[in-house]
């Protein structure tokens, strides 16, 4: 039960941060530790492999996922990515604030 709690503590923080980047649409996922995210990208698989490698915010960035290999449909999720809550609720805000500035730079 406890470790249950914690992690929708986790999940609601986490959508509560994203929902407040505009452009940025994610459901509120049922049973997983991670969510799909819509991002305000054309190209998920560019996006994520730029903010790995060409991308901080005052010295860290952030790994996501993209999304397009969890579907079976071709170019289904072109510009989703898929987010793990497994981090601590501050470890949390701190990153979705690193994704924030990630698409503004990239977005600009």
């Amino acid at each position: 039960t406890d470790v249950i709690d914690e992690y929708v503590k986790r999940r609601n923080v986490l959508i509560n941060e994203l929902r407040k980047i505009p452009g940025v649409q994610v459901a509120n996922p049922k049973g997983a530790f991670y969510c799909i995210v819509g991002l305000p990208v054309n190209d998920a698989d560019d996006f994520a492999q730029w903010i790995l490698e060409k991308f901080n915010h005052h010295g860290a960035t952030v790994m996501i996922a993209p999304a397009s290999g969890f579907y079976a449909t071709k170019n289904e999720g072109k510009n989703q990515v898929r987010i793990a809550y497994v981090l601590n609720e501050t470890d949390l805000k701190h990153s979705v604030e690193i994704l924030k500035e990630a698409l503004i730079k990239y977005n600009s």
